[in-house]
């Protein structure tokens, strides 16, 4: 088995971690990949757990050197040790990753990913997609003249990134880094430390990893295929549509594709709690025969 998917969590979402384990092993077709695991804070009791349903479990370190005040944090070691897992996993050549607060709708997506790093590219998806309503926030001040609000400019800005590049990242459509595809002696690993060292110097730990690969695809030109937004489907941007039928969720305009990675980035929150931390927060999602259910957006098969 030279494919592995990754993931990381700490004992706080260590049932969402196990929710994507079960999300994955369900479909016959992961018998030949692995699944393997970055300890970012971890009960004994929790690990003894996972021992028994994932290849290997490593413990995720600060892969780059920061301030003591920077470490405050276990599952910070997130936005760090992804930019390493050839160090961690060398073993396989091939990296799926999967945020812990995402899991698999449909298997599709899976191949899709591991195919689309072949010729050492990176595979990922932009956060941009039919009903995407607002794209950036802007500030209109004095008639013409706007402060830009994006995502991307925000964290350039607050990183130390000029404010060249800055603009050439404003309006780029925002890569999403909780799931992407690399293969073991990709040359993108290098591009991808080397701007993490650069946006964790001066910014927050939270969000650098993310920069950093928006600044190697859209400034560094690294070689990079686009998957469709179904591939990493951000809950929070826009609610799926539900197929009662098949038990799946679907994009929610025509032709309903299915859609392959379910994520909860960001949080689902009702009355003040978030559907990560509690599984019994449920919503109102439309239905493809016209009905109106409540429904949670986590695994719970």
């Amino acid at each position: 088995m030279n494919r592995a998917i990754v993931s990381l969590a700490d004992s706080n979402y260590f049932e969402l971690l196990l929710e994507l384990i079960n999300s994955i092993k369900r479909f016959p077709q992961s018998k030949n990949i692995s699944i393997c695991i970055l300890d970012a804070g971890l009960k004994d009791n929790q690990l003894d757990i996972l021992k028994k349903k994932v290849t290997v479990i490593k413990k995720a370190e600060w892969d780059i050197d920061l301030p003591f005040y920077k470490k405050n944090k276990e599952w910070l070691k997130s936005q760090v040790s992804r930019a390493f897992l050839p160090k961690y996993f060398p073993e396989y050549e091939k990296f799926l990753w999967i945020d812990c607060d995402a899991w698999v709708n449909s298997w599709g997506c899976v191949e899709n990913y591991f195919k689309a790093c072949d010729d050492n590219k990176l595979g990922i998806t932009q956060s941009i997609g039919p009903g995407y309503r607002i794209l950036a926030r802007v500030n209109w001040i004095f008639g013409k003249f706007a402060s830009i609000k994006t995502q991307n400019y925000k964290h350039a800005k607050s990183s130390g990134i000029s404010e060249n590049d800055a603009r050439k990242l404003a309006f780029a459509p925002h890569l999403n880094i909780g799931v992407f595809s690399l293969k073991r002696k990709s040359p993108i690993w290098e591009s991808w430390q080397n701007n993490l060292k650069k946006t964790l110097s001066k910014g927050r730990v939270f969000g650098s990893e993310g920069l950093a690969i928006n600044i190697s695809v859209y400034l560094d030109n690294v070689k990079t295929e686009f998957l469709p937004i179904s591939h990493n489907w951000i809950t929070s941007h826009l609610l799926p549509i539900y197929d009662q039928q098949n038990d799946i969720f679907r994009e929610p305009y025509i032709p309903h594709q299915e859609i392959g990675i379910i994520h909860l980035a960001a949080g689902i929150w009702k009355e003040g709690k978030d559907m990560r931390l509690d599984k019994n927060i449920k919503v109102s999602l439309k239905t493809t025969n016209g009905n109106v259910v409540e429904k949670s957006l986590r695994f719970l098969s």
